[in-house]
C-alpha cells in the first residue's frame, strides 16, 4: 500500500507508482547464466567488463557452470580471454581464484580439451585443492588414470591435504589401474581423516578392493563402515557374484530386503545375472515382480538382464514376451535373445530375429555373428553358418576375429568336414589360438580321428599347460578307440603336471533353495529308501520300453557291471531323481551342469521324460536340452 504524495505547488493529490529497482550487472549476469542465455550473458561481460570485477566471482562461476552444462567451449573460451585482461581490486588476476580456475579446467576437460585444461592448471603457483581435483577428474574423464594418480601424488608433495573429492578421484584411478598398493595408502589417509570422510569415499574403497580381487578386504570394510547405502550393498553383492559365490549373493539380497535397505536397478541387474548362472528361475521371477511393482521406469540394462535370465533358464516364451514389451532396445537386447534362441536349438527363430534386427535399423556387431555361428554349429546348419561367416565381412564390414574362426572350424568339424576345417586354420590371417585347436580336438573326438587328435592336443598342451580339460579330452579319444596305454600315459602326464579332472556337478532350484549334486560324491541321498524305491520303479519301467545303458561314455578299462554303476552316479541323474521326488508331477525339472552331458545320460533322460510324462530341461556347457515325451530339442545333435 502506497500513501498519497502532496504536490505543494498545485495542491493536487497524486498517487505514486512503484519503480522497479535497476538490476545490477552482476545479478543480471547470474540470471542470464541460470536461464542458459549464454550469448546475452557473454555480451554483457564483454561490453561492460569493469562492472564485473571481484568480489563478484559468483557471477563468473554461474556463467561457467552453464557453459559446462551445455558443453559450450566457445563461450567459455571468450570468457577466458576476458579474464586474462581483468584485474580485481587487489590487482590479482581473477584466473587465480580457485572457483573460477577449477570451473575453467572442468569446462575444457568435458569438452575434450585436456591440454588446454592443463595449461590453465599450470598458469600460476597458488593452487587450491579444488583446482587439483578438477584436473585429476579431467584426466579420469579422458581415461588417463595414470596421469590422474600422479597428479594426486604431486598434490600431496605440495602439502595440499585432500578432501572427499580428492580421495574418491584417487581411488577410482587405483581401481582402473589395479594399483591396490597405492589404494591401500590412500585408505590410510582416509582413516587419518576420521569423521570427515563421506559415504562416497567408502564406496570407492569397496570398489577398489572388489576390482582388485581383495574380497576379504571388501567384507572387512563393509562390516566396519559406520553407514551403508544401496551403493555399498551393491559393491558387496557384485563381489560375491564375480567370485562365483552365487548362493551367498542370494542370501545377501534377502538380507537387504529384511533390513529395508531398498534396491536400485544395479542391484536387480546383479542378482538377475546370478539367477541366470545357476538357472534360478524362481528367484528370477521374483525379481521380475519387483521390477513390475517399482514406481520408476526400468532402464535398458536391467531389462536386458531380465531377458538374459529367462534365456539362460530356457524360458524363451517369457524371454520373447519381455523383449516384445520393451519400449527401447539396443543391440545387446537383440544379441541376448538371439543367443537364447541358439542355445535352445531354435535356429529358425534366431534367423528370423536377425532379419528383424536388420529391418528395425539395428546394426549387428561381432557378438551377433558369434551367436549365429555357434548356433549353426550346434544345430548342424553348416551351409547357413558359412553364409553368415561370409555375410559379416561382405555386407556388414565386420572383420572376423579368433572367436568367429573358432566357430567356423567347429561348424565344419562337427559336420564331418575336418579337412575343410584344417584349410581354414591354415589360411586364417592370425595365429590360431586355443579356441581354434580346442574346436578341432572336439571334432577329432566326435569322429575318432586319433592321429590328428594327438597333433592338435600337442598344440593345446603348449598353449594351455594348466588346462586339465585338454588332457581329459585326449584321454577320452584314446579310451573310445580302446587305446588304454594312451589313456594311462595321459593320466601320468596329468599327475606330473599336478592337474586334476574337474568333477561333474549339477544344481537345481526348488523354491528358494539351490541343491547341488556331485558325481561320485556323497551317497547319502542315494542310500535313502525313497531314492531306492523311485529308482527301481523307474528303471523297471524304462527297461520295459527298451532302455539299455550305453556304457561307451565310461572311458575306463573295467567290466560292464562297473561301467553301468559309474554311469548311474552322474550328477545330472542324481539331480533328476531329486526333482522327481521333491517337485509336483506337473512341474518341469530344471537342471544346470558344469560339463557336457554324456551320451547315456542323454538317452536316459529321454526315457525318463517318456515314462514319467515330465519335462526335463538340462543346460550343459554347450546348450539346452529340453526332454519331452521321449525326445530332445537338440535332435540328438550336440
Amino acid at each position: 500500500m502506497f500513501l498519497p504524495a502532496i504536490c505543494l505547488s498545485t495542491n493536487i493529490t497524486a498517487t505514486s507508482t512503484p519503480h522497479k529497482p535497476t538490476q545490477t550487472p552482476t545479478n543480471l549476469l547470474k540470471s542470464l547464466s541460470k536461464s542458459g542465455k549464454l550469448d546475452e550473458a557473454l555480451h554483457l561481460i564483454e561490453s561492460n567488463p569493469t562492472s564485473l570485477s571481484y568480489p563478484n566471482v559468483d557471477a563468473y562461476s554461474s556463467f561457467l557452470h552453464s557453459c559446462i552444462s551445455k558443453r559450450s567451449l566457445h563461450h567459455g573460451q571468450r570468457l577466458y580471454l576476458q579474464l586474462l585482461l581483468s584485474k580485481n581490486k587487489t590487482h590479482q588476476n581473477l584466473l587465480q581464484n580457485p572457483i573460477i580456475k577449477s570451473k575453467l579446467i572442468t569446462l575444457y576437460t568435458v569438452c575434450g580439451e585436456i591440454d588446454e585444461a592443463r595449461r590453465v592448471f599450470d598458469d600460476g603457483k597458488s593452487r587450491d585443492e579444488a583446482v587439483w581435483v578438477a584436473m585429476a577428474i579431467g584426466y579420469s574423464r579422458k581415461g588417463l588414470f595414470r596421469e590422474s594418480l600422479e597428479l594426486y601424488c604431486d598434490m600431496l608433495w605440495q602439502c595440499v591435504w585432500p578432501s572427499n573429492f580428492g580421495f574418491s578421484t584417487a581411488l577410482k584411478a587405483c581401481s582402473e589401474l589395479g594399483e591396490v598398493g597405492v589404494g591401500r595408502m590412500v585408505h590410510a589417509q582416509v582413516v587419518k581423516a576420521g569423521d570427515e570422510v563421506d559415504q562416497v569415499v567408502f564406496n570407492s574403497l569397496l570398489r577398489l578392493y572388489n576390482q582388485c580381487g581383495c574380497f576379504e578386504d571388501v567384507v572387512k570394510l563393509f562390516d566396519e563402515m559406520p553407514q551403508r547405502n544401496v551403493v555399498t550393498w551393491n559393491s558387496l553383492l557384485d563381489g560375491l557374484v564375480q567370485r562365483g559365490q552365487l548362493f551367498e549373493a542370494f542370501k545377501l539380497f534377502r538380507k537387504m530386503q529384511v533390513e529395508g535397505t531398498g534396491f536400485s536397478w544395479v542391484t536387480l541387474t546383479t542378482v538377475l545375472s546370478a539367477c541366470a548362472k545357476v538357472t534360478a528361475l524362481c528367484s528370477g521371477k521374483e525379481i521380475h515382480a519387483q521390477i513390475v511393482k517399482s514406481w520408476g521406469k526400468p532402464d535398458v540394462l536391467v531389462l536386458n538382464s531380465l531377458v538374459d535370465m529367462y534365456a539362460k533358464c530356457g524360458e524363451m516364451d517369457y524371454c520373447s514376451r519381455v523383449f516384445d514389451l520393451m519400449g527401447s532396445k539396443d543391440v545387446t537386447t537383440y544379441n541376448t535373445v538371439l543367443k537364447g534362441y541358439t542355445i535352445s536349438g531354435c535356429m529358425t527363430e534366431a534367423i528370423k530375429l536377425f532379419e528383424e534386427m536388420i529391418y528395425s535399423g539395428y546394426y549387428p556387431d561381432e557378438v551377433t555373428f558369434i551367436a549365429l555361428l555357434s548356433g549353426c554349429s550346434h544345430a548342424g546348419f553348416a551351409d547357413e553358418g558359412r553364409m553368415f561367416f561370409d555375410k559379416m565381412s561382405v555386407e556388414f564390414g565386420i572383420k572376423p576375429n579368433l572367436e568367429h574362426y573358432a566357430c567356423l572350424v567347429d561348424l565344419l568339424g562337427r559336420s564331418g568336414k575336418i579337412k575343410e576345417a584344417l584349410e581354414v586354420v591354415k589360411k586364417m590371417p592370425m595365429k590360431p589360438g586355443s579356441s581354434i585347436w580346442g574346436s578341432l580336438l572336439n571334432s577329432c573326438r566326435l569322429y575318432g580321428n586319433v592321429s590328428l587328435a594327438e597333433l592338435v592336443a600337442a598344440k593345446l598342451f603348449e598353449l594351455e599347460p594348466s588346462n586339465p580339460g585338454n588332457y581329459v579330452m585326449l584321454s577320452n579319444i584314446y579310451a573310445k578307440a580302446m587305446m588304454w596305454d594312451g589313456v594311462e600315459n595321459v593320466r601320468k602326464s596329468m599327475e606330473n603336471e599336478g592337474l586334476q579332472k574337474e568333477p561333474g556337478c549339477s544344481w537345481m532350484q526348488i523354491k528358494h533353495k539351490v541343491h547341488t549334486f556331485v558325481a561320485s560324491g556323497s551317497s547319502a541321498f542315494r542310500d535313502t529308501e525313497e531314492f531306492k524305491k523311485v529308482w527301481n520303479d523307474l528303471t523297471d519301467a524304462m527297461e520295459r520300453i527298451g532302455y539299455v545303458p550305453d556304457t561307451r561314455s565310461v572311458l575306463h578299462d573295467v567290466n560292464e557291471e562297473m561301467k553301468t554303476e559309474w554311469v548311474c552316479g552322474h550328477s545330472e541323474r542324481l539331480a533328476t531323481m531329486f526333482g522327481l521326488i521333491h517337485t509336483g508331477s506337473e512341474m518341469p525339472i530344471r537342471i544346470t551342469k558344469n560339463l557336457r552331458v554324456c551320451l547315456d545320460c542323454h538317452i536316459w533322460m529321454k526315457y525318463v521324460s517318456k515314462v514319467t510324462n515330465r519335462k526335463i530341461i538340462l543346460r550343459d556347457t554347450n546348450r539346452f536340452h529340453q526332454f519331452k515325451h521321449g525326445t530332445c530339442s537338440c535332435k540328438d545333435y550336440w
